[in-house]
């Protein structure tokens, strides 16, 4: 029965032997078999197999691996791949023996130690140059099959293969833009070449849509979403030692145009058509333009009309316009691979653009002589119609009125020779257009012109010399040229030489910076010695030069100072306060002084401005006061020696205070007042003072004397009892000076004198240790009323008195004693 069912199935014959076969079983199965004994009596028990039995082929050893083969060989190693033998033996390969045999010997030895399961193995650690076979054999649960057939007599040496290389891509690949590509093939070589991408000569990397993938057999490049610049020849190099291979393959990706190139140009505008052009794009997309399309939209409507879409010239003409509507302008690039953006025009409105001729630009004239001038213009725009003629007028420039210099027309020439211009007058030239619309405008007038024959360059300058020199400078003079060519001299052109060198230098840049005939030669060396020359420039050039004599060494002139005084550096200068003070001189000596104002061998004030010119130098003070007057001098100073001058300056002003003010005298109705001369007169004769007093309680000053030339003064009328302050100022002819007050105000009362002595003192009672004394009033009370009598004592011998009391009566009696 099969080991999967219950039922028993019997064998189809009866044997008489211990032994059966059994057919019809089937490969792959178990099955489990059951046996019984039969007599005449009857049949036995049956007797079962222990386990399943699984019906297969008999396990023999398996037979010999296919396929031996040497994939590589170096100098020191082998590898070698083989295939499994066709029948296993009934049970699976669990090793394959590898042997190997050097050639000249007769037995095989074992390569591998270890359990071999692979069908590939590099057998390392030969001797360069020893050869070699190999066999394998393939091992089951059985044993060891027989071995494979021997491969060739192997000798160890490095392989040598130049790279092939196989591809699958074509010369050109043309790519969307957007899609995919690759770029695919195999290759092959000894040693492993080393494979090189480049695009248009640079070598290509890797990124985000750039993929490079290579095995040993291999190549692939591979570009995601493809944009246009993506486009270029490829190149794939495959390099060993032994030599190189290369493939390539233009791709190009290509798109849509990019849209024309404007503005859109209306080059013809009529009522009824327009003419326009454009440029093509910038970039075609990879594939030429196969045509553009062209639309029209009147400005009032929404809607494009086509106007043409085959045609591949850059300009249409636009037909069917309608008179005075504005119109727009679409143009479409179309390539294969589809259609542009538009290029969209500005509006134009459709009317006639036939005009007169624009103004010609400004005219040129040339070839002048005294009775003749060429005047040449360029063509101007024509206006949409040709020109037929020129018109060209010609004027005096101080005139105002344009004459047409011929009724001929002129045509189609651009240049005409004006005859008939009177010598020495200055002309102005211009040029109209004329088409058969009408007259254009006129040009801008040309250049004025003198009408006189051409001049020639002027002779040399005469006589040139230097004159002076400086430390740095050299001034030089000359004549004018003999001859000026017939043309004005424009100015001089100065040149300089350092004598040993070569090159001559330019003093000034331009003739018209030297009108005259000197000129002043700066920026020279000290003790250097120079050459000069001339040269006269007219219109038409420059002349020949003309040499100073002499090389001149630049070196300073030595002259001493001179002072030359103005009339306000007299002896002694008067100003006015307030007003300004000039000193003035005229200064002379070589080189140049230096210059030096004081006041009393001081610096002068800050307030004065001092200014030094090449010829002289001035100072001045600006609202003068007193103490700007005093001695200023004037030093001028040069290595040639000095000078100075002086100069006694005398500010008037009005004076100063009085002094010492003083009161004395005092009486109950005056007192006497004296002062001294101010110590500052104001440079001006005290002419008088004024005298003013003021009572205490009151803010008046009162005059009490104005015209006294005196020092003195007697205050009459004061009123006794009240008290007075008193000033006094100093006048000149310049005016009044400041006050001078008393400190403290005076009572006006007459003056206090001691009382006479008492008269008749004498006792009229003694006891011992006092006195009473009397006596009577003094003949004189000194002006003020007696307020007491003062008793004193002396012991007789002694010196000293010795004060005892003020008694307010005319007795006292003394105690103490």
């Amino acid at each position: 029965r099969e080991s999967d069912h219950r039922a028993w199935t019997p064998v189809t014959y009866t044997v008489t032997r211990q032994n059966a076969t059994i057919q019809g079983l089937i490969q792959g199965k178990a099955y489990f078999f059951r046996i019984a004994a039969e007599n005449i009596i009857g049949m036995g028990p049956f007797t079962e197999t222990t386990k399943e039995i699984l019906i297969r082929e008999p396990i023999t050893v398996p037979d010999r691996p296919e396929d031996l083969e040497v994939k590589a060989v170096t100098k020191n190693s082998v590898t070698l791949t083989w295939n499994p033998p066709k029948y296993n033996g009934g049970s699976d390969i669990t090793m394959y023996v590898l042997e190997s045999r050097l050639i000249g010997k007769d037995k095989f030895h074992r390569v591998t130690k270890e359990k071999l399961l692979d069908r590939k193995f590099t057998v390392e650690g030969l001797k360069e140059g020893d050869t070699y076979e190999y066999r394998v054999s393939a091992c089951n649960i059985v044993g060891q099959g027989k071995p494979s057939f021997c491969t060739k007599p192997i000798t160890c040496k490095d392989e040598l293969a130049p790279p092939t290389l196989d591809l699958d891509f074509r010369d050109k690949l043309i790519v969307r833009v957007g899609e995919a590509f690759s770029l695919t093939g195999r290759y092959s070589g000894k040693p492993a070449p080393k494979v090189t991408w480049l695009k248009d000569d640079i070598v290509v990397k890797e990124d985000d849509r750039t993929k490079i993938k290579t095995t040993p057999t291999t190549l692939c490049l591979g570009i995601l979403k493809s944009v246009r610049e993506d486009t270029g020849k490829y190149c794939v190099t495959v390099e060993n030692s032994t030599g190189s291979r290369k493939g390539f393959c233009q791709v190009n990706v290509v798109d849509r145009p990019s849209p024309p190139i404007g503005p859109v140009i209306f080059d013809e505008v009529f009522k009824d058509h327009m003419v326009v052009s454009w440029k093509p794009p910038l970039d075609d997309g990879g594939s030429e333009i196969t045509n553009y399309i062209i639309e029209k939209k009147d400005t009032h409507k929404d809607m494009w009309m086509p106007v043409t879409s085959a045609t591949v010239k850059t300009t249409c003409k636009i037909p069917k316009l309608l008179e005075g509507r504005e119109y727009q302008v679409r143009i479409y690039a179309e390539n294969l691979y589809g259609i542009s953006d538009p290029l969209i025009s500005d509006e134009m409105k459709a009317k006639d653009r036939f005009r007169v001729p624009d103004a010609p630009e400004q005219p040129i004239i040339k070839d002048v002589t005294k009775d003749s001038a060429v005047v040449v213009w360029n063509k101007p725009y024509d206006g949409g119609k040709p020109i037929t003629n020129y018109i060209v007028e010609k004027k005096e420039t101080m005139a105002t009125r344009w004459v047409r210099v011929t009724k001929d027309p002129i045509f189609p020439g651009t240049k005409f020779k004006v005859p008939d211009l009177l010598e020495g007058c200055q002309y102005e030239f211009r040029v109209s257009a004329e088409n058969e619309i009408g007259v254009g405008d006129p040009s801008p007038p040309s250049k004025p012109i003198f009408a006189r024959d051409p001049i020639a360059k002027p002779s040399p300058p005469v006589n040139p010399e230097a004159v002076d020199k400086t430390k740095n400078s050299v001034d030089l003079t000359w004549q004018p040229p003999r001859h000026d060519g017939n043309g004005k001299i424009i100015g001089y052109l100065i040149e300089y030489q350092k004598v040993g060198d070569e090159d001559w230098k330019q003093a000034n840049l331009t003739a018209d910076s030297c009108p005259e005939t000197k000129y002043k030669v700066t920026g020279l060396t000290e003790g250097l010695t120079y050459k000069f020359r001339v040269k006269a420039v007219n219109a038409a050039g420059e002349s020949d030069p003309a040499h100073v004599p002499d090389p001149v060494e630049v070196k300073d002139r030595l002259e001493p100072p001179e002072l030359i005084l103005d009339a306000n550096m007299a002896r002694e200068q008067h100003v006015k306060a307030g007003d300004t003070l000039r000193l003035s001189a005229v200064i002379k000596g070589v080189p140049f002084p230096k210059v030096t104002w004081k006041k009393e061998d001081h610096e002068v004030s800050p307030k004065a401005d001092i200014e030094v010119t090449g010829v002289g130098s001035k100072l001045e003070i600006r609202n003068t006061v007193h103490e700007d007057g005093g001695m200023y001098s004037l030093t001028v100073e040069n290595p040639a020696g000095s000078k100075t001058v002086s100069v006694k300056v005398v500010v008037l002003d009005k004076p100063g205070p009085p002094r010492n003010l003083k009161i004395s005298d005092v009486r109950s109705d005056s007192c006497y007042l004296t002062w001294m001369e101010p110590e500052d007169d104001g440079g001006s004769v005290i002419t008088n003072y004024v005298v003013e007093r003021k009572d205490v309680a009151s803010a008046q000053w009162v005059a009490i004397s104005s015209s006294s030339k005196k020092r003195s003064h007697m205050a009459k009328y004061l009123m006794e009892g009240t008290q007075y302050l008193f000033r006094v100022a100093a006048e000149n002819q310049y005016g009044r000076g400041p006050y001078v007050e008393t400190l403290k105000p005076i009572k006006a009362i007459d003056p206090l004198h001691p009382p006479g002595p008492p008269k008749n003192l004498h006792h009229v009672d003694v006891d011992k240790t006092e006195v009473s004394l009397v006596w009577n009033r003094p003949d004189r009370d000194g002006g003020a009323e007696i307020t007491g009598y003062l008793v004193e004592y002396q012991e007789d011998g002694a010196e000293e008195w010795t004060k005892f009391q003020t008694v307010p009566m005319l007795d006292c009696v003394v105690t103490g004693l």
